[in-house]
């Protein structure tokens, strides 16, 4: 659905976007992660066709964003950081408006606004002025207005910015309904964002592509963490001697067992490893498990690693 390559963006001297590279395919939802300023909008606006890129290519179900933008944006729906919605429309009169601007025919009109209408949850709303909603309702007109036509590609920036708890919670609720129908891309600064809606993020930060992988990727380690009995006898020293183990800290003691973060080089699954060894030791367990990173620490780790590469 999408292909980037060596995207380059710059504003004189201020280089947002620097060689990126990344394919998006049918049906995925993409978290766009990284701080403010890192180039996500500007990504986002290049493959929408608001703005050109220096250099690179950029294209949308094969079509190239910069030689032919009106068709790519036939096929895309939307949702930029701060919706252009005029507050004394109602939502009905905005949502025709919005046919109108698409050039709907009448024939299709009617029920494309109603499906919008639903999949948003409008419908006790529509002759009601936007003024008068929340800020979360009229995300949701945001959102009505940008999927009316089908597309085939959801554009969404920091869709639950400003919005309260419960309000997010319906905002992420819909983006995962709206995603049986259309490849979603999502930018956000905000990690529980993708963590809630993503199955894929693209970390970027000052301009690059710091980390491109499925969240399971993002967060797995190649540690183990086993719950081992006290009484058990030379327990790191054994642990040692495991094919592939790099280190074994011993890290906290609860209920009579010591637990132990078994690291392993690239590759290497430990958890069988170590159940087979307890075994073989009658060792007592009462846990063991593949130790899992959060989202935050990756993103941390990038962001310390970029910070530590400026300073050099």
């Amino acid at each position: 659905m999408i292909s980037v390559r060596n995207l380059t963006k710059s504003y004189g001297k201020n280089m947002a976007l620097r060689g990126i590279s990344f394919d998006v395919q049918n049906g995925e939802i993409i978290g766009l992660l990284g701080p403010n300023g890192a180039g996500k909008t500007t990504t986002m606006k290049i493959l929408t066709g608001y703005l050109q890129p220096t250099e690179g290519q950029a294209t949308v179900d094969g079509i190239d964003v910069v030689e032919d933008p009106i068709s790519v944006q036939q096929k895309i729906g939307y949702l930029p950081e701060n919706a252009p919605i005029y507050l004394d429309m109602a939502v009905q009169e905005y949502l025709q408006f919005g046919a109108d601007l698409r050039d709907i025919s009448e024939h299709d009109r009617r029920h494309l606004i109603s499906e919008a209408v639903y999949a948003t949850g409008l419908e006790d709303h529509l002759t009601r002025p936007i003024s008068d909603l929340s800020k979360g309702y009229r995300q949701r007109v945001g959102l009505a207005y940008a999927i009316m036509h089908k597309p085939k590609l959801l554009i969404l920036d920091e869709p639950t910015n400003g919005l309260d708890p419960t309000q997010i919670h319906e905002v992420r609720s819909l983006i995962k309904r709206l995603s049986e129908h259309a490849t979603v891309m999502v930018s956000t600064h905000i990690l529980q964002e993708v963590e809630a809606t993503c199955h894929r993020a693209i970390i970027i930060i000052d301009g690059e592509i710091k980390a491109d992988a499925q969240l399971a990727e993002l967060t797995s380690t190649t540690s183990a963490v086993a719950a081992i009995q006290d009484s058990a006898s030379n327990v790191e020293s054994t642990l040692q001697l495991i094919e592939g183990v790099q280190s074994v800290q011993s890290e906290m003691q609860r209920g009579g067992f010591t637990f132990y973060r078994v690291n392993a080089k690239e590759g290497t699954d430990l958890c069988p490893l170590i159940f087979d060894l307890a075994c073989k030791e009658q060792w007592r367990l009462s846990e063991l498990r593949q130790d899992t990173r959060t989202l935050d620490s990756v993103f941390r780790e990038l962001a310390i690693t970029n910070n530590s590469g400026d300073l050099s």
